[in-house]
C-alpha cells in the first residue's frame, strides 16, 4: 500500500532522517551543529542545506503578515519536508499559533505531522513549553536577545548579558527551559564567554548566533551566508561564503545585454520547423 494510501509521511520513519535525538548524540559526542535561518527562502535552499551536510534549518514560512505567514505553516513544512526528507526541521511559530497553550499543542503536533522535527515558540513561557513536552512535543526555544518584537522591551536588537547579573537571567532562563522539557536552543547576542559557559552547563544542544563562539554549534542566517545583501549591511557577526547579490546582479545584467545586443537568443538555443510545413503554415496564415 502506497503511503498516500496510509495517510501518513513514511519518511518520517526512515533511518537516516536526522532528528533532534540525533542533535543530542552530537552535543554528546563533542561534535558542532550546523543550522541555517533559511527565513521563507524556497524550498530549494533547505534541499542545498541537505546535500551540503548541514544537521538543522530553522524557517518560517511566507506571507505579509504573521497571520498568513501561520496560515501558510502547514504547505511550507510540507514542501520543505519534501525537498529535503532527511534534515531536521526546525518551524518557527508565529505569536498568535501559540497564544494559549492548547492552540500551541495543536499548531505544533499538526507541524510535527507534516514533516517538521521540532518547534521553536520565541518568547515561550516555561508552563508552555512543559504542556509542550508532556504531549510528546519538542520544542527548540531561543534564549538572550530574542529576535522580532520582544525586543522592543530592552531598546532594540543590542548585546545582553554584559552584567554578571544579566548573564545570570539568561542563563536561569536557559536551565528553567530545560528542566521544562526543551530538547535544544540557540543562545543570541551573548559574548562569547557567556555562550560558551551556559552550553556546557546544560545538557541539551546550545546553538549559537551572535554568540561569538561555536558553543554546541552555530547558525548563520541565509541572507548573510549567502551575501545575499551589500556587505555594508551585514552585521559585524556574519561572514559572507558566497556573494549571491553580485553574482545574480551580473547574470540577470549580461542576460539583458545580450537580448539587446541581439547576442541571445541564438540559432542553437532553439529548433527549425520542418521547411514543408512552414511555407504550409505561412501560407494558410496569410488567407487569415
Amino acid at each position: 500500500m502506497a503511503e498516500e494510501e496510509l495517510g501518513f509521511n513514511c519518511a518520517a520513519f526512515e533511518r537516516t532522517r536526522k532528528t533532534v535525538w540525533h542533535l543530542q548524540q552530537m552535543k554528546n559526542k563533542g561534535q558542532k551543529i550546523t543550522m541555517v535561518g533559511t527565513a521563507f527562502m524556497s524550498p530549494f535552499f533547505t534541499m542545498w542545506c541537505e546535500y551540503a551536510g548541514v544537521d538543522l534549518v530553522r524557517y518560517i514560512a511566507p506571507g505579509e503578515n504573521s497571520r498568513e505567514r501561520a496560515a501558510n505553516m502547514e504547505s511550507w513544512t510540507r514542501q520543505q519536508r519534501k525537498m529535503a526528507p532527511n534534515i531536521c526541521l526546525n518551524a518557527v511559530l508565529e505569536s498568535c499559533q501559540y497564544s494559549d497553550k492548547y492552540k500551541a499543542l495543536d499548531v505544533a503536533a499538526t507541524l510535527l505531522q507534516e514533516g517538521a522535527d521540532c518547534v521553536l515558540p520565541m518568547g515561550a513561557t516555561n508552563e508552555l513549553v512543559e504542556y509542550l513536552a508532556d504531549n510528546h512535543v519538542a520544542v527548540f526555544g531561543h534564549v538572550g536577545c530574542l529576535s522580532g518584537w520582544q525586543t522592543t522591551r530592552i531598546g532594540g536588537y543590542k548585546r545582553v548579558g554584559k552584567t554578571a547579573e544579566d548573564a545570570m537571567k539568561i542563563y536561569r532562563q536557559a536551565y528553567e527551559y530545560q528542566e521544562s522539557g526543551m530538547v535544544g536552543m540557540t543562545i543570541e547576542m551573548t559574548s562569547r564567554e557567556v555562550t560558551d559557559a551556559i552550553a556546557k552547563k546544560l545538557r541539551i544542544p546550545v546553538i549559537e548566533i551572535v554568540g561569538g563562539s561555536a558553543a554546541d554549534g552555530s547558525e548563520m542566517v541565509i541572507l548573510d551566508l549567502l551575501g545575499m545583501v551589500p556587505q555594508e549591511g551585514m552585521a559585524k557577526h556574519s561572514k559572507a561564503y558566497a556573494d549571491l547579490m553580485h553574482s545574480c546582479m551580473g547574470a540577470f545584467k549580461a542576460f539583458g545585454d545580450e537580448v539587446r545586443g541581439g547576442q541571445y537568443p541564438q540559432e542553437k538555443h532553439g529548433w527549425g520547423m520542418d521547411q514543408r510545413e512552414l511555407d504550409k503554415f505561412l501560407n494558410e496564415m496569410e488567407k487569415q
